[in-house]
Protein backbone atom coordinates (compact mmCIF):
# COMPACT_ATOMS: atom_id res chain seq x y z
CA UNK A 1 0.00 0.00 0.00
CA UNK A 2 2.00 3.55 -0.89
CA UNK A 3 1.96 6.15 1.26
CA UNK A 4 -1.51 8.05 0.07
CA UNK A 5 -3.58 5.19 0.73
CA UNK A 6 -2.06 4.41 4.27
CA UNK A 7 -2.57 7.72 5.24
CA UNK A 8 -6.09 7.62 4.34
CA UNK A 9 -6.91 4.45 5.62
CA UNK A 10 -4.95 5.81 8.75
CA UNK A 11 -7.33 9.11 8.96
CA UNK A 12 -10.46 6.82 8.49
CA UNK A 13 -9.81 4.24 10.58
CA UNK A 14 -7.48 4.53 13.26
CA UNK A 15 -8.12 6.20 15.91
CA UNK A 16 -5.03 5.78 18.09
CA UNK A 17 -2.97 8.74 18.91
CA UNK A 18 0.18 6.86 18.04
CA UNK A 19 -0.36 5.58 14.51
CA UNK A 20 -1.65 9.51 13.95
CA UNK A 21 1.36 10.88 15.04
CA UNK A 22 3.59 8.62 13.09
CA UNK A 23 1.33 9.21 9.57
CA UNK A 24 1.85 12.83 10.10
CA UNK A 25 5.21 12.14 10.09
CA UNK A 26 4.68 10.00 6.89
CA UNK A 27 3.21 13.14 4.93
CA UNK A 28 5.79 15.94 6.23
CA UNK A 29 9.04 13.94 4.58
CA UNK A 30 6.56 13.51 1.40
CA UNK A 31 5.96 16.95 0.83
CA UNK A 32 9.83 16.99 -0.49
CA UNK A 33 8.43 15.49 -3.58
CA UNK A 34 6.33 17.95 -4.04
CA UNK A 35 2.65 17.85 -5.81
CA UNK A 36 0.40 18.73 -2.58
CA UNK A 37 -1.71 21.59 -1.41
CA UNK A 38 -1.01 22.72 1.74
CA UNK A 39 -4.57 24.90 2.84
CA UNK A 40 -3.44 26.91 6.12
CA UNK A 41 -5.86 28.62 8.64
CA UNK A 42 -3.64 31.78 9.48
CA UNK A 43 -1.42 31.51 13.10
CA UNK A 44 -2.80 33.72 16.29
CA UNK A 45 -4.38 37.08 16.25
CA UNK A 46 -5.21 39.44 18.77
CA UNK A 47 -8.81 39.06 20.01
CA UNK A 48 -9.05 42.71 21.20
CA UNK A 49 -9.30 43.66 17.68
CA UNK A 50 -12.08 43.34 15.60
CA UNK A 51 -12.99 43.39 11.51
CA UNK A 52 -14.93 45.98 10.49
CA UNK A 53 -17.68 45.28 7.81
CA UNK A 54 -17.40 45.90 5.18
CA UNK A 55 -14.07 45.36 5.00
CA UNK A 56 -11.58 47.81 4.49
CA UNK A 57 -8.63 45.84 3.14
CA UNK A 58 -5.94 48.97 2.82
CA UNK A 59 -7.28 50.10 6.66
CA UNK A 60 -5.10 48.38 9.45
CA UNK A 61 -7.19 49.73 11.98
CA UNK A 62 -10.09 48.18 10.77
CA UNK A 63 -8.94 44.57 10.66
CA UNK A 64 -7.50 41.84 13.27
CA UNK A 65 -3.96 41.66 13.42
CA UNK A 66 -1.23 39.06 13.86
CA UNK A 67 -0.70 38.89 17.48
CA UNK A 68 3.63 38.77 18.27
CA UNK A 69 2.68 35.21 19.54
CA UNK A 70 0.94 34.37 16.04
CA UNK A 71 4.24 35.85 14.24
CA UNK A 72 6.56 33.92 16.80
CA UNK A 73 4.56 30.75 15.53
CA UNK A 74 4.16 31.74 11.67
CA UNK A 75 8.13 31.90 11.29
CA UNK A 76 8.73 28.85 13.04
CA UNK A 77 6.78 26.92 11.20
CA UNK A 78 8.00 28.61 8.28
CA UNK A 79 11.97 27.90 9.39
CA UNK A 80 11.06 23.99 9.73
CA UNK A 81 9.65 24.00 6.44
CA UNK A 82 13.01 25.29 5.29
CA UNK A 83 15.00 23.45 7.40
CA UNK A 84 13.36 20.24 5.95
CA UNK A 85 13.47 21.67 2.25
CA UNK A 86 10.05 21.39 1.01
CA UNK A 87 9.40 23.42 -1.88
CA UNK A 88 7.18 25.68 -2.46
CA UNK A 89 5.56 27.26 -5.37
CA UNK A 90 2.34 29.54 -5.58
CA UNK A 91 1.51 31.12 -2.31
CA UNK A 92 -2.26 32.29 -2.06
CA UNK A 93 -3.73 34.13 1.11
CA UNK A 94 -6.75 36.04 2.13
CA UNK A 95 -7.27 39.45 1.78
CA UNK A 96 -7.40 40.28 5.34
CA UNK A 97 -3.69 41.53 6.51
CA UNK A 98 -3.30 38.97 9.29
CA UNK A 99 -3.35 36.29 6.29
CA UNK A 100 -0.98 38.08 3.94
CA UNK A 101 1.45 38.29 7.19
CA UNK A 102 1.06 34.61 7.95
CA UNK A 103 1.52 33.42 4.47
CA UNK A 104 4.40 35.54 3.27
CA UNK A 105 5.99 34.42 7.53
CA UNK A 106 5.79 31.18 6.48
CA UNK A 107 6.81 30.68 2.89
CA UNK A 108 9.42 33.92 2.97
CA UNK A 109 8.35 35.23 -0.43
CA UNK A 110 6.01 37.83 -1.48
CA UNK A 111 2.11 35.87 -1.71
CA UNK A 112 -0.73 36.26 -3.87
CA UNK A 113 -3.76 37.47 -2.25
CA UNK A 114 -7.41 36.71 -4.01
CA UNK A 115 -11.24 37.12 -2.90
CA UNK A 116 -11.80 33.11 -2.87
CA UNK A 117 -9.71 33.20 0.34
CA UNK A 118 -11.14 35.91 2.29
CA UNK A 119 -13.03 35.42 5.34
CA UNK A 120 -16.59 34.07 4.40
CA UNK A 121 -18.30 34.80 7.46
CA UNK A 122 -18.87 38.14 6.08
CA UNK A 123 -21.48 36.38 3.81
CA UNK A 124 -23.77 35.91 6.80
CA UNK A 125 -23.55 37.36 10.36
CA UNK A 126 -23.42 33.93 11.82
CA UNK A 127 -20.23 32.20 9.50
CA UNK A 128 -22.89 29.39 8.80
CA UNK A 129 -24.09 28.13 6.06
CA UNK A 130 -27.41 30.07 5.07
CA UNK A 131 -30.46 30.19 2.38
CA UNK A 132 -28.46 32.55 -0.01
CA UNK A 133 -25.67 29.51 -0.60
CA UNK A 134 -23.10 32.54 0.37
CA UNK A 135 -20.87 30.12 2.55
CA UNK A 136 -21.47 27.36 -0.02
CA UNK A 137 -20.10 29.40 -2.81
CA UNK A 138 -17.14 30.29 -0.64
CA UNK A 139 -16.69 26.80 0.06
CA UNK A 140 -16.63 26.05 -3.04
CA UNK A 141 -14.57 28.93 -4.69
CA UNK A 142 -11.90 27.34 -2.15
CA UNK A 143 -11.97 23.54 -3.31
CA UNK A 144 -11.48 24.88 -6.64
CA UNK A 145 -8.05 26.44 -5.58
CA UNK A 146 -7.65 23.18 -4.07
CA UNK A 147 -8.34 20.82 -6.70
CA UNK A 148 -5.91 22.98 -8.89
CA UNK A 149 -2.40 20.94 -9.95
CA UNK A 150 0.44 22.19 -8.26
CA UNK A 151 3.41 23.61 -10.19
CA UNK A 152 5.93 20.14 -11.02
CA UNK A 153 7.94 19.30 -8.08
CA UNK A 154 6.48 22.27 -5.55
CA UNK A 155 3.89 22.45 -3.36
CA UNK A 156 0.91 25.48 -3.16
CA UNK A 157 0.23 26.84 -0.10
CA UNK A 158 -2.85 28.82 0.69
CA UNK A 159 -3.63 30.79 3.96
CA UNK A 160 -7.18 31.76 4.76
CA UNK A 161 -9.56 31.50 7.90
CA UNK A 162 -11.55 29.11 9.83
CA UNK A 163 -15.05 29.97 8.18
CA UNK A 164 -13.10 29.52 5.02
CA UNK A 165 -11.94 25.76 6.03
CA UNK A 166 -15.50 24.63 7.40
CA UNK A 167 -17.73 25.73 4.41
CA UNK A 168 -14.72 24.21 2.09
CA UNK A 169 -14.60 20.84 3.59
CA UNK A 170 -17.34 20.41 6.07
CA UNK A 171 -18.37 20.81 9.71
CA UNK A 172 -15.87 18.50 10.96
CA UNK A 173 -13.32 20.80 9.79
CA UNK A 174 -14.71 23.46 12.02
CA UNK A 175 -12.11 22.66 14.38
CA UNK A 176 -8.84 23.46 12.60
CA UNK A 177 -6.53 25.30 15.03
CA UNK A 178 -4.64 28.46 14.52
CA UNK A 179 -1.74 27.73 12.19
CA UNK A 180 -2.80 23.60 11.74
CA UNK A 181 -2.75 22.83 7.84
CA UNK A 182 -4.94 20.28 5.80
CA UNK A 183 -2.74 18.82 3.22
CA UNK A 184 -4.50 17.85 0.19
CA UNK A 185 -3.19 15.70 -3.34
CA UNK A 186 -4.66 17.37 -6.50
CA UNK A 187 -5.52 14.36 -9.20
CA UNK A 188 -6.09 14.41 -12.55
CA UNK A 189 -8.88 12.17 -12.45
CA UNK A 190 -10.89 14.84 -10.01
CA UNK A 191 -10.93 16.34 -7.23
CA UNK A 192 -7.56 16.93 -4.82
CA UNK A 193 -7.74 13.74 -2.08
CA UNK A 194 -7.35 14.67 1.64
CA UNK A 195 -4.01 13.49 2.84
CA UNK A 196 -3.75 14.29 6.88
CA UNK A 197 -3.63 17.39 8.97
CA UNK A 198 -0.70 18.87 10.19
CA UNK A 199 -0.45 20.98 13.57
CA UNK A 200 2.16 23.56 14.02
CA UNK A 201 4.60 21.28 16.63
CA UNK A 202 4.29 19.01 13.65
CA UNK A 203 6.99 20.57 11.51
CA UNK A 204 9.45 21.61 14.24
CA UNK A 205 9.18 17.68 15.47
CA UNK A 206 9.90 16.98 12.12
CA UNK A 207 12.46 19.01 11.70
CA UNK A 208 14.45 17.74 15.40
CA UNK A 209 13.80 21.24 17.21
Amino acid sequence: MNVLCRLAVISLLCGSSQAVAADTRDLVASLKQGGYVLVFRHTATDDSQKDVYPFKFDDMSAQRQLSEKGRDMARQIGAAIRELAIPIGDVYTSRLNRAIEAGKLISGREVKPVDALTDSSNASASGMANPTGANAKAGQAVRQLVDAASQAGTNTFLVTHKTNIADAFGKDAGDVQEGEAFAYRPSAAGAAAFVGRIKPADWNAKAGK
